[in-house]
C-alpha cells in the first residue's frame, strides 16, 4: 500500500522552516557586513561607504533612493554622502525633477576607490565560489530571489505607518 503525505503536514513543516530560513539570513548578513569591513578597511572604507559608493555608480539617484535599494534609513546615507562628499569621493548634482533632492553621483576618485573595492572583493567572491558548484549557487540564488519577490508582494498589501 502506498503511503500518502498529508499536505496539512507538509504545509506545517515547510511553515517551521521559514524562521529557520530568516534566523540563517540575518547570520548571512551579519557574516557578509563583517567580511565587507575588512575588505574595505585596508582602502580606507567602511562597508557603509562602500555600498553607497556602489549604489551611487550606476546611475544618479538620489539619497532617498539609495536609502530604499539598501534597506536603511534616509539619514543614515544622508550621513554617509555627506562624508564621502567631504572626501570629494561624490557629489551632489542637480536633480530637474526635485530640486530639493539632488542626485548623489561618484567623482573620478570615487569610481577609483569602488574599483579597488570590486578588486578586493573579487578574491573574496572567488573563495566563496569555489566552495559551492555552479547549480548549487544558481538554485540558491533564484530561491532567494523568488524570497524576495514574494516578501515584495506581501510588503505591497501592508497597511503603511503610522
Amino acid at each position: 500500500m502506498k503511503a500518502t503525505r498529508n499536505p496539512s503536514t507538509s504545509r506545517e513543516q515547510a511553515c517551521a522552516l521559514v524562521p529557520l530560513i530568516i534566523a540563517d539570513i540575518y547570520q548571512l548578513a551579519g557574516q557578509l557586513r563583517r567580511n565587507a569591513e575588512a575588505i574595505a578597511r585596508p582602502h580606507g572604507q567602511s562597508q557603509a561607504r562602500w555600498h553607497v559608493l556602489s549604489a551611487a555608480s550606476a546611475e544618479p539617484k538620489t539619497v532617498p533612493q539609495i536609502a530604499r535599494r539598501l534597506g536603511l534609513g534616509r539619514q543614515n546615507v544622508q550621513r554617509v554622502a555627506d562624508l564621502l562628499i567631504g572626501e570629494a569621493l561624490a557629489a551632489f548634482k542637480p536633480n530637474p525633477d526635485h530640486r530639493t533632492s539632488p542626485y548623489l553621483v561618484l567623482t573620478d576618485a570615487g569610481h577609483t576607490v569602488l574599483k579597488r573595492l570590486m578588486e578586493g572583493a573579487h578574491a573574496y567572491h572567488q573563495e566563496l565560489a569555489d566552495e559551492h558548484s555552479q547549480a548549487e549557487l544558481v538554485l540558491l540564488h533564484r530561491a532567494l530571489r523568488r524570497f524576495c519577490e514574494v516578501l515584495d508582494e506581501r510588503e505591497a498589501h501592508l497597511e503603511p505607518e503610522a
